[in-house]
């Protein structure tokens, strides 16, 4: 036993070191870089077009013409929001405050602004490049890679991360989350915690993208109501703390004595990996699910997925954000999912514990949902084998859950941290390289907007110049 633990703190401090390596002189860098450059580019698509946003989202879901199986944009957003709304908004949040301080919610907050339009491009080509899949379409990093590239070794190296981040590492985080509050919370044993939460991913796995979007689709609005009422609740209970906290957050991400210890960089630095935990802008795993939609044109799914980054980090995240330094907890050497439930008691009682317990279990359960098919999705990209897909499903199923029920939280965040860092590397260059095919598809968007068009349509005919890497757009 006393060797696996060696072996486990080992492991951790080496991916420890090249997180920080990589995280600090590359990827907070380009992130910024591009969310820049993407918003330039597009003439700042996430302002200008917010109320297109909700409209986009607010469009009849029918299938049309294909068929009754496919994906309506509503439900591919919701398994996005599935995969978004987890552990990132609750135990993310605390864990960057705790690490970065209050001044990493500001990271956060700049990230998901200029993020949005991140989201927008690779959602946007997501849907270009999709095809056709047995029951849906299928698409993603991979498949734009592949066919937008001419690149299919960048595809695969691709869909290997993901399977990795998503389908493995990612989905150890929310079931240690789980396992952690329940534990805290009921005393109930992780590891029977673990068997439960294994058995029921993989009914509904086995089910296919259809019941992945049926449960994402329920789960998500209600288990997002819940927790926005309750947040909302607790800080009109401390308005007069609200100026406080405003503050608080802005001193610790500018503060003179902050910059002066090195907090300013800590703060920055978590609040943006943090960020990309929590609202994925960038990182390629929410175009997975815009895919799989039936749109009438790329960019009505890629404006609905930018406004995910808007309500996963500005509001989810925030709500969490505002109890924690309302509470005071943060001040208490707390960290994770610990930190959000000591800050809700300490608000509402113990009900607060109990209601974070149960929170965090609908959260991370969609999010462990959404995440397995995002590492479907990519099996499929490497091999049409099914024996292949049903080792994966038992794989992430089973073997995974029980590793992050029992796994230290440091070790599977460090592992999630890795595959992170390459995975959104890896996509950072295929969208900036692929980008003005987006940009192109909104201008050719907004002018049909304001030629009277209701609802714009595209075809592959007018991209002549990549008719032939399309498949589902042809006239």
């Amino acid at each position: 036993m006393d060797s696996i633990f060696s072996t486990e703190g080992f492991l951790n401090k080496a991916l420890t070191s090249f997180n920080d390596v990589i995280w600090t002189y590359f990827l907070i860098t380009l992130l910024i870089l591009c969310a820049l450059w993407f918003t330039i580019r597009s003439k700042g698509v996430q302002f200008r077009l917010f109320r297109e946003m909700f409209r986009a989202l607010g469009e009849s879901g029918s299938s049309g013409n294909e068929g009754k199986k496919s994906i309506s944009s509503f439900q591919a957003f919701a398994v996005s929001l599935a995969s978004r709304i987890g552990t990132g908004n609750i135990a993310g949040v605390a864990t960057a405050i705790a690490v970065g301080g209050p001044g990493a919610v500001f990271w956060m907050w700049v990230m998901a602004v200029l993020g949005a339009a991140t989201a927008f491009v690779e959602a946007t080509l997501a849907q270009l490049y999709k095809r056709k899949g047995k029951d849906s379409f299928i698409g993603g990093p991979a498949y734009y890679m592949k066919y937008g590239l001419h690149s299919p070794g960048m595809g695969k190296l691709f869909a290997i991360l993901i399977i990795m981040a998503f389908g493995i590492a990612n989905n150890a985080i929310q079931t240690n989350t789980i396992c952690g509050a329940l534990n805290n919370s009921f005393s109930l044993n992780p590891v029977v915690t673990g068997a439960v939460i294994a058995v029921s991913i993989l009914v509904t796995a086995i089910g296919g993208v259809q019941r992945v979007a049926r449960v994402s689709s329920v789960l998500v609005p209600v288990m997002a109501a819940g927790y926005l009422i309750l947040s909302i609740v607790v800080i009109v209970m401390n308005l007069d703390l609200v100026p406080a906290v405003f503050r608080e957050i802005s001193e610790s991400a500018f503060g003179i004595r902050q910059v002066a210890g090195g907090g300013m960089g800590a703060a920055l630095m978590n609040g943006i990996k943090r960020g990309l935990f929590s609202n994925e802008a960038g990182e390629g795993s929410a175009p997975n699910a815009a895919a799989t939609a039936h749109a009438s044109h790329p960019v009505k799914q890629g404006l609905i997925q930018a406004l995910g980054v808007f309500f996963d980090t500005l509001v989810i995240c925030s709500c969490t954000a505002f109890m924690i330094l309302i509470s005071g907890q943060h001040h208490n050497g707390l960290n994770g999912i610990v930190l959000t439930q000591a800050a809700l008691e300490s608000e509402v009682g113990i009900f607060g514990n109990y209601f974070i317990a149960l929170a965090i279990l609908l959260f991370a359960f969609s999010t462990i949902v959404g995440n397995y098919y995002y590492g479907e999705v990519n099996v499929m990209y490497l091999t049409k084998k099914g024996w292949a897909l049903n080792v994966y499903r038992l794989f992430s199923c089973v073997l995974v859950i029980f590793f992050g029920a029992v796994a230290s939280l440091e070790l599977a965040w460090s592992v999630v941290d890795f595959f992170m860092a390459l995975m959104t590397l890896t996509n950072l260059i295929a969208i900036t390289a692929l980008g003005r095919h987006a940009f192109k598809l909104l201008e050719d968007y907004v002018s049909q907007k304001k030629a009277g068009i209701c609802n714009p349509t595209f075809h592959a005919s007018s991209m002549p110049e990549i008719i032939n890497d399309l498949e589902c757009w042809k006239d």
